[in-house]
């Protein structure tokens, strides 16, 4: 019964070769995929190659080749590539007195995780924040700035900025191991607490954020109120003036 299939296979497909070839099965089964195949590499036989197949110059590499361009399977492999991460290095550690362009230096709200802009009168010094600013290094970095983290001295507090909601927010976060900031890679989410320094003046300086780099930190024009992000084109102070610290007693209270 197998034999007879063959047969009748053989002499379907037979007759559908071009006059002068001939078309011969072997033992081995065909399979529907195989049927196909010399289905159409017999089509194209017959089109417009089939006057070359009757030339005498025709010869069975010629029918060789044919038939693999026809049978043979492409298989197109695309290679992707992806941007390798930008990694931001810690490299460094100093301790800055902090005030914004009005003097006013920054201090810690009782009991919250909120930072407002103070003028300090004499004695009340222990209430000012002081900044622990670790320097990190990157390649290939296309602006003209340092990217600092802005710790609080004495504690392990950090400045960060991310969205709370629509529009980027300052935020002071406790972060238990300050080892893991030693290496910030760009898609990470500790990216937040990355600030670009742009130098302004002697000793003066803005703070904008890496993720967000239209977004400032800023304080209020009015006294005692919050530090926030803002944006380059609000009514707020935005440059401040960053004095290396000498070494000099911890108020109580600091780590």
């Amino acid at each position: 019964m197998e034999s007879q299939m063959k047969s009748n296979e053989s002499k379907m497909l037979q007759s559908q070769m071009p006059e002068g070839l001939e078309l011969e099965i072997t033992h081995h089964p065909l399979t529907m995929k195989s049927v196909v195949n010399l289905v159409i590499a017999m089509e194209r036989l017959k089109g417009s190659r089939s006057e070359s197949l009757l030339s005498t110059e025709f010869r069975n590499e010629n029918l060789l080749s044919m038939m693999i361009d026809t049978i043979v399977e492409e298989q197109i492999v695309f290679e992707r590539y992806s941007a390798p991460q930008k990694k931001y290095m810690r490299m460094s550690m100093q301790e800055y007195s902090v005030s914004d362009s009005e003097k006013r230096s920054l201090v810690r709200v009782p009991d919250s995780m909120e930072l407002n802009a103070v003028m300090l009168q004499g004695g009340s010094e222990c209430r000012k924040v002081n900044l622990s600013l670790s320097t990190y290094v990157h390649l290939e970095s296309s602006i003209n700035a340092q990217t600092v983290a802005l710790g609080i001295r004495g504690t392990n507090f950090f400045l960060s900025c991310h969205k709370d909601g629509e529009e980027p927010t300052l935020h002071l976060e406790a972060v238990e191991d300050k080892e893991q900031l030693s290496s910030i890679s760009s898609d990470s989410e500790l990216v937040r607490f990355l600030f670009n320094k742009h130098i302004t003046g002697i000793n003066l300086c803005t703070l904008v954020s890496v993720p967000y780099s239209d977004w400032y930190i800023s304080t209020a024009v009015e006294e005692n109120k919050p530090v926030e992000m803002c944006l380059e084109s609000a009514q707020r102070n935005t440059i401040f003036s960053l004095l290396p610290l000498k070494k000099t007693p911890r108020c109580e209270g600091e780590m």
